[in-house]
């Protein structure tokens, strides 16, 4: 999908080289560079690169993943792809969401996100629904100004405690539809054949490679 207008148009494919991965987070570059393997790119983070983070002032998932990518984009003259990720609970009129990673303060504090759902969800009583689902909204930009964006989904129930010490970020408290365990505890490669990034990801391999 263009995430330039209204008028459909070719995707843009990808070429060989250098790409940018938007991004300061090391647990999601990693991510992202496992699933790029083999496609012929050096990926490279903007936290390597020393560029700074955009304020995120989009409404959605994919403005703030386009937002993100343009902004890297522009600055190393280089293709770059960026990821804007969140959690989505049902009970909480679809919190965290945009603001999942805001919900761990400051020093991004994942432990004290989880917690802070998990309050709320008490707060909410005790019939509250725990269905949550993760979205991940892909952008890669050029310096050109062009922009592909792909947006993938996954849906679960949330546990507590929080259980497994891989992934980052919510993964330990959301177990997804299908499985007994949370992100936290499944390995990598097997999470990214189910997960919202995965999903995304794939989208986003089929058009542009």
């Amino acid at each position: 999908m263009s995430g330039e207008g209204a008028e459909p148009q070719a995707i843009r494919k990808l070429a060989p080289g250098k790409l940018v991965i938007a991004s300061h987070n090391a647990g999601k570059v990693r991510e992202i560079a496992a699933m790029l393997e083999g496609r012929g790119l050096e990926v490279i983070s903007a936290g390597a690169l020393d560029l700074p983070e955009p304020e995120e002032t989009g409404t959605t998932f994919v403005m703030n993943a386009e937002l993100k990518a343009r902004a890297a984009a522009d600055l190393s003259g280089l293709p770059a792809l960026a990821d804007d990720s969140g959690l989505c609970v049902e009970a909480l009129n679809g919190d965290p969401g945009i603001f999942s990673a805001r919900w761990g303060g400051e020093a991004k504090d994942f432990d004290h996100a989880m917690r802070l759902v998990e309050q709320k969800l008490g707060e909410a009583g005790p019939d509250a629904s725990r269905d949550a689902h993760f979205i991940c909204a892909l952008a890669l930009a050029w310096p050109d100004g062009h922009v592909e964006w792909f947006e993938g989904r996954v849906d679960g129930t949330l546990v507590w405690p929080p259980r497994g010490d891989k992934g980052h970020g919510y993964d330990p408290i959301f177990r997804p539809d299908g499985r007994d365990e949370t992100f936290g505890e499944i390995e990598e490669a097997d999470k990214n054949e189910i997960s919202h990034r995965g999903d995304a990801f794939r989208q986003m391999v089929a058009a542009v490679f």
